[in-house]
């Protein structure tokens, strides 16, 4: 009975630091994002078709970044 306490124990340990983690890593990933749009947003474009380019360029680096972790 006892072992099955220490393994309930370490298994709700294991899944606290895995879910530390994944905040971790969340929060990283949505600073880099948040960061690349606060650069277009501070932008002076010249007209729409500036600001659609950069927005395209941030889509085509997320698309890619999807891509990359898909073949993990």
């Amino acid at each position: 009975m006892a072992e099955r306490d220490e393994q309930a124990v370490l298994m709700k340990e294991i899944q606290t630091r895995l879910e530390k983690k994944v905040r971790e890593n969340e929060i990283e990933l949505l600073g880099y994002w948040k960061e690349q749009l606060d650069r277009v947003a501070s932008l002076k474009p010249e007209g729409i078709a500036a600001l659609q380019l950069q927005v395209k360029r941030i889509s085509e680096m997320m698309a890619n970044r999807i891509r990359i972790l898909k073949r993990d």
